[in-house]
Parts: C-alpha cells; structure tokens; sequence
C-alpha cells in the first residue's frame, strides 16, 4: 500500500532576521499507486513538500500519514532518487546497489544480494556494467543505477526530486519512457512522488499534477491522457494534450505576472 494523505503542513526557515515560509497549510491526498507530479516555479517548495515526505524534514505543523500511519522520520516503505546521482563513486554500479538493499533487506545471503542487484541493472537496460564505477559512466547511465537502487529495496512509495533535471534532452526522454515502462510492468503500482519544471514531462508521466505557489498548492490538475504514453505526434497533438499545457503555462505566467506586481520576483 502506498496512500499519502498530506495534513495542514507548514514549514518556515531563517533568513537572518527574517522567517521565510516554505510551506503554509499544504494539503493534498496521493492515492495509493498513482504517479503524481509536482510543479511550479522555483523557490516555490517543491523539493521542501518531498523532504517532508521522506521523513528527512519535519514540519512545524501539520503531518503526513502513510496508509493511516504518521510519518515520523526515514522509512523503509519509500525510496528518494534525487536530481544528483548520490552513488558512492569508489564502489561499483552493482555495489551501490547492493549497499542500498543492505539497509532495508538485512537477510539475504550474499548470493543473493548478487543476484538481486544484477537482475534490477538489468531491468534499468544496464547489463554488462556491473563492475563499472560511476566515474566510467554517463550521466544517464549513473542515474539508472540510482533508480535500480530505489528500487531494489521494493518501496511501496518512489520519490523522485528533478531525477532528469541534469541530464540532456535524447537521455532524458529515454529515461522517461524507461520510468514509465518500470511503472505500468508492476502488477501492483508504486506510489510516484515526482518533482519537475517541465510542463510536458509532468504530462506525459502523471495522472495527477500538483501545482505550487510559493508555499502553497494552486490546484491539483488531472491528467486523463490515455496510457501508455510516449513522446509521440499522437500525444503532443492531441486536444486534451495542448488544453492541459495551456493551463500549466498560464499558471506559470500568472504566478510570475503576480510576483513582478508584488515585493518579489520569481522566474
């Protein structure tokens, strides 16, 4: 099970005398299994509302709960991928696999820890670079070795801060279509928590986008594209398509037309 219910979360950080309000009274339901997209301009608390979710923030006030349960720090039912690869770079690609499984699977033989780790950088199109280190790597390939890890430790919940924000564009649709391909070939969904600024990625990996203001959620906007999707004519012309990009694109001006008439300016 992987449902996230969000309650009334505030966060507020110093800025030497000032306070800056992170998140302000967010609320918001992820159902279990869905992929969801969160977006907005930058600054806005984005990857501040993920952090929170991990565990690794706690809020001033508000909760979150997991299938019912408060969250109360790092869980072993949610893995984080970040934008940087954070792979440990003198262990190999199979390696940092197997030392993300060691923290939540603590009884398997090593054998199978071996086996494991092989067959998910395999699933990620990695077969053959096992005993590569990162630095022998590409960017896009260090960053399938970092999905492997997530999931080889079998989270009911991915979060995914910018995963594809540092790669270039050919990689990052490939990794795109692998993330959705890895998504729809499980029986049983994982829950996606997936931050982007990129209008078209959040539309063509989501079933739900929520969209930020600094501090708060919008809207949350549903997406009923059909699936599977790729980055096909047949999508991006589609009329449901370009209407649910004319709304994320007049939501963006609207917040940066809203901060120039005010006392800051988000770009």
């Amino acid at each position: 099970m992987g449902r996230i219910e969000i309650e009334n979360i505030s966060l507020a950080f110093k800025q030497g005398t000032r306070e800056f309000k992170a998140l302000d009274g967010v609320n918001a339901v992820i159902e279990d299994g869905e992929f969801v997209c969160v977006i907005g301009p930058s600054g806005c608390g984005k990857s501040t509302l993920l952090s929170v979710l991990e565990g690794l923030t706690v809020p001033d006030a508000g909760r979150v709960l997991i299938d019912n349960v408060p969250v109360n720090g790092t869980g072993p039912e949610r893995a984080v991928v970040f934008q940087q690869y954070t792979l440990f770079p003198w262990m190999s690609a199979k390696q940092n696999v197997i030392f993300g499984m060691k923290q939540v699977l603590k009884d398997l033989s090593a054998s199978q820890y071996e086996e494991q780790a092989e067959a998910f950088l395999i699933r990620v199109g990695l077969s053959g670079v096992s005993d590569k280190l990162p630095g022998q790597l590409s960017g896009g390939m260090q960053q399938r070795v970092a999905i492997a890890r997530a999931l080889a430790v079998s989270p009911q919940i991915l979060l995914m801060d910018e995963p594809f924000g540092a790669i270039d564009a050919k990689t990052r649709v490939s990794l795109q279509q692998l993330l959705l391909e890895l998504w729809g070939a499980d029986e049983r969904k994982k829950t996606v928590v997936f931050v982007t600024h990129d209008i078209d990625e959040a539309l063509l990996l989501s079933d739900k986008i929520i969209f930020m203001k600094p501090g708060v959620i919008s809207e949350m906007i549903p997406v009923g594209l059909p699936r599977p999707r790729n980055k096909d004519g047949q999508l991006l012309d589609s009329e449901e398509y370009r209407r649910l990009r004319a709304i994320l694109v007049s939501k963006f001006y609207q917040d940066v037309t809203e901060h120039i008439g005010g006392k800051e300016v988000v770009l």
